[in-house]
């Protein structure tokens, strides 16, 4: 069910760093085409076309609500609006039916949206009770319930450990397989009674965070599989700006900032050696800063908005095309998005 619009985190600063790819493709004579890639309540893609009347926007999104909502939203600017119900690892598949040989920018607006926090029968908010689903796109396989019923102590204590940077991991896996044969994992609050009991308190100081936010986070990275996808898509949203246009990422935990500085890092340094006298072409860089870092959001923003406290924005613009990369993922999805076929809207 179509939900409010949600407040978009830092708009008029990713609309002023995507306009440096409108400009550049402005210059060129060519129409410049815009891709939100995490497209949601289409809150980003709202203010990208209001401010750029020449702009095309395709938008990318898993979840059938968030397309449907930012359908109705977006159905005012007609043709200049196309969405898809894709992962963002099938970026290249979704350009390639859109007509799009290259694009002038891509957003991504990463993690959890307020819209899914907000919907219980989706699991993912630990403050009310709800099915242990957390899954983005409903039509997906695997559960949060899945996970916690079914992988094994191992298993758990890797996902905890990497995706949710648990101190507690071993020990809550272990508890986790123990609960799970008296009575299995079927309900958020269920899980967060037994964090609650298995997590040492600290005593005297006040907690810095609620004792299951690193779990949930973690086994919705899973369920969703966040961080491989993200990967792949990174390196096809830089293969498919021209040059001149812009990738900016909003990320929310380290995890996701990390992922984005090491793929921006392959293009904004040179890649040879210390002592090499003239650096050839295909070893010099071919990204360039927009931002100087990771750029936060403001006091004023995060009294109005919360959910901009955590953000951490980077941008970089395309200064020449590569003479040659190497793809990790060579444009292809991620085995989780192969299993989901061909889902264009």
């Amino acid at each position: 069910m179509a939900q409010a619009p949600h407040t978009p985190v830092l708009l008029e600063r990713c609309v002023e760093l995507l306009g440096h790819g409108v400009a550049a493709a402005e210059a060129e004579g060519t129409a410049p085409v815009i891709v939100d890639a995490t497209l949601g309540a289409g809150g980003h893609s709202a203010g990208i076309l209001e401010a750029f009347p020449t702009v095309r926007l395709i938008g990318i999104d898993r979840d059938p609500n968030a397309l449907e909502i930012a359908g109705e939203r977006l159905a005012g600017y007609g043709e200049r609006f196309q969405s898809f119900h894709a992962t963002d690892d099938e970026m290249a598949a979704v350009l390639d039916r859109a007509g799009c040989e290259s694009v002038s920018g891509v957003l991504f607006d990463l993690g959890v949206s307020s819209m899914h926090l907000d919907e219980d029968v989706r699991g993912f908010s630990y403050a009310r009770s709800a099915p242990l689903d957390m899954r983005m796109d409903p039509g997906d396989a695997l559960t949060a319930a899945e996970v916690l019923n079914t992988y094994s102590e191992a298993e758990l204590t890797r996902i905890l450990r990497d995706y949710g940077e648990e101190r507690y991991a071993r020990k809550i896996a272990r508890v986790i397989v123990a609960d799970r044969e008296q009575t299995p994992w079927e309900t958020s609050d269920q899980l967060v009674a037994m964090l609650q009991r298995v997590i040492p308190q600290p005593a005297g100081q006040r907690q810095r965070s609620h004792p299951a936010k690193r779990t949930f986070q973690a086994l919705r990275i899973e369920v969703n599989a966040e961080l491989d996808i993200l990967r792949s898509a990174l390196d096809q949203a830089l293969t498919a700006v021209h040059t001149g246009g812009v990738v900016a990422v909003e990320s929310y935990q380290s995890l996701e900032d990390s992922i984005v500085k090491r793929a921006f890092r392959a293009g904004l340094e040179s890649q040879a050696p210390a002592d090499l006298p003239i650096v050839p072409p295909e070893l010099q860089p071919w990204l360039a800063p927009l931002t100087r870092g990771a750029e936060k959001a403001p006091a004023a923003e995060i009294e109005r908005n919360p959910r901009a406290a955590s953000v951490r924005l980077r941008a970089v613009q395309k200064t020449r095309q590569p003479c040659s990369r190497t793809h990790e993922h060579d444009h292809k999805p991620t085995a989780a998005s192969q299993m989901k076929g061909d889902r264009s809207a």
